[in-house]
């Protein structure tokens, strides 16, 4: 993942013109791209392929998602556009899903050159915890509050970079490792005598124990997470926190 950098509250007021014409050429280039790649693998994949990179351009150009002063700014782009061309899929459902609802919640004090989008509500699996596909970030909850802003910043951003680093793998890997826990979860519940509740087992199997899930608690200094039973997963951190290394930078 990048180094990481404080969060800026100060979201850039650009004119109309400016943002339309952000919005045009990052369709643009972002549909090249992705068309260009997918058309090496078979040309309706070219089609669809640049089809999804040409939209999250239009989205990400208009919003000034990319921070094109910076190099990890250009390097988002171009992954969200190729390698990461199927979580960019999901993350148009979940902008979709926050535009059918009544406010969204879209939050640009943590989106606006930041290389993410963030909605306050959006979709949602499980009550209380936000939920990340592609670059968008959904549910995020009271990001006023700052545990909650951290939670964004130095968690769900983790899983908006390794979406962009494993790329179409990523929604596989996690999936296949979640299906894998949960009968682990059961077999792991039965021979511990069934001591704790079953939800739980799978749970921390499932999801805590998730290698992805581990190392954006461990990045947001939360590992263990107090939802996980106590003596299942990974013993240790997986990283060092966020802010650990915000603090030695400054």
């Amino acid at each position: 993942m990048p180094d990481p950098e404080p969060t800026p509250i100060v979201v850039e007021v650009r004119p109309l013109g400016a943002r339309g014409a952000e919005a045009l050429v990052v369709t643009l280039a972002g549909a090249a791209l992705g068309g260009g790649l997918g058309w090496v693998i078979h040309p309706i994949v070219g089609v669809i392929a640049g089809a999804v990179a040409g939209v999250n351009g239009a989205v990400s150009g208009w919003r000034g998602t990319y921070c094109w002063r910076r190099p990890v700014g250009w390097l988002a782009f171009v992954l969200d556009s190729t390698w990461a061309a199927l979580p960019m899929v999901g993350a148009l459902v979940a902008h979709a899903v926050a535009a059918m609802q009544h406010g969204g919640g879209h939050a640009p004090e943590l989106g606006h050159r930041q290389n993410r989008h963030v909605y306050r509500r959006g979709a949602c699996l499980k009550r209380g915890y936000a939920f990340t596909i592609g670059n968008v970030i959904s549910a995020a909850g009271d990001v006023d509050k700052p545990r909650r802003r951290r939670l964004i910043t130095d968690h769900e951003d983790v899983h908006v970079w390794q979406s962009r680093w494993f790329g179409s793998l990523y929604p596989l890997c996690y999936g296949l490792w979640s299906v894998g826990g949960v009968v682990g979860g059961v077999i792991t519940w039965l021979r511990r005598g069934r001591r704790e509740p079953l939800a739980k087992v799978i749970e921390s199997c499932s999801y805590y124990s998730n290698p992805f899930e581990w190392w954006a608690y461990s990045r947001d200094d939360h590992w263990p997470p107090g939802g996980k039973v106590a003596d299942l997963g990974w013993k240790k951190a997986a990283a060092r926190p966020l802010a650990t290394l915000r603090r030695r930078r400054a």
